[in-house]
């Protein structure tokens, strides 16, 4: 079986750090992809995919990412379900990074990262980390 995803867009807005009870961080971002193909009325739809980053790669993008930078990222669908305040059950869909590429320069930068610079899952954390759904802080 496969669960592979790859996304080129803007992001809607700073990325959202927080950490769990166990002080794993994880940050969260929302991007705005075009549709590659038009509506009837001649338009390209946008769609608005929620992105969750976890440890060294969420401090990473929390630190040098910020809305309307341009990112790829390859990961993982992940359907998960919650209950909201009113005790109604929800499902959100969301992906799961292991791979964000910067793809331009912030626009005040002079040489950081940016123009291509990317960080893996693999190189930053260097091994697996276990936690419960429950800890995930949004």
């Amino acid at each position: 079986m496969l669960n592979k995803v790859i996304l080129i867009g803007r992001l809607t807005q700073d990325p959202e750090l927080r950490y769990t009870p166990n002080g794993v961080p994880v940050a969260r971002f929302t991007l705005a992809v075009d549709r590659q193909f038009s509506n009837r009325q001649g338009e390209r739809e946008t769609d608005f995919i929620n992105i969750v980053v976890w440890q060294k790669l969420a401090e990473t993008c929390a630190n040098h990412l910020s809305k309307g930078r341009l990112v790829a990222v390859d990961g993982r669908l992940q359907i998960r379900s919650y209950d909201d305040n009113q005790g109604i059950r929800r499902r959100v869909a969301e992906v799961v990074a292991n791979d964000v590429r910067f793809l331009d320069r912030p626009k005040d930068a002079q040489g950081s990262l940016g123009g291509g610079s990317h960080l893996t899952e693999g190189e930053s954390f260097g091994s697996e980390i276990s936690f419960n759904e429950e800890e995930i802080p949004f």
